[in-house]
């Protein structure tokens, strides 16, 4: 009498295999999720960049304006700036992992220099904030080995 079905070693093999297979896997996820979190965070800081130049040159100032005045960049959300203040002019803007600080958007003051923010790399030495940096860096919103860049915002405000 023959029997149709596979045996215990071929279960067995089987599953040892899948566990295999798992082990890869799951770390190649895992890698993925940080490298779409640091993708986030460099198509952030790029579009806030964007939008304060945007408002500074139709209004001329960033005067008494807040975030929701000059972005709709998620600020506070993962991976993304997260504010000490709602005003734009000498606010300090931090991009943190959720504990380090990885970069630091500074738009200055009237009294200093209207029209230009100065981004910092921030003192995160974990492996997000260093590959947000190096995305920084590429994108040419940090200076080279994560130096400070100065973004000047100029033109002539925009009659409504």
């Amino acid at each position: 009498m023959k029997r149709s079905g596979f045996t215990m070693i071929e279960l067995i093999f089987v599953i040892v295999i899948l566990g295999i297979l798992a082990a890869v896997a799951i770390p190649k996820l895992a890698a993925t999720r940080d490298d779409a979190k640091i993708a986030k965070s460099a198509s952030d800081m790029a579009t806030f960049v964007s939008d304060l130049g945007s408002y500074y040159t139709s209004k001329g100032t960033f005067g008494t304006a807040t975030l929701a005045d000059v972005t709709n960049v998620g600020f506070g959300t993962s991976a993304a700036p997260t504010a000490t203040t709602t005003a734009v002019a000498g606010a300090t803007l931090n991009l943190t992992d959720g504990t380090n600080v990885c970069i630091i958007f500074k738009p200055q003051t009237v009294a200093v220099a209207d029209g230009t923010m100065i981004v910092s790399a921030g003192a995160g030495t974990s492996t997000q904030c260093k590959a947000v940096q190096a995305a920084a860096v590429k994108a040419n919103i940090l200076g080279a080995n994560n130096a400070d860049k100065n973004a000047t915002f100029g033109g002539t405000s925009v009659v409504q």
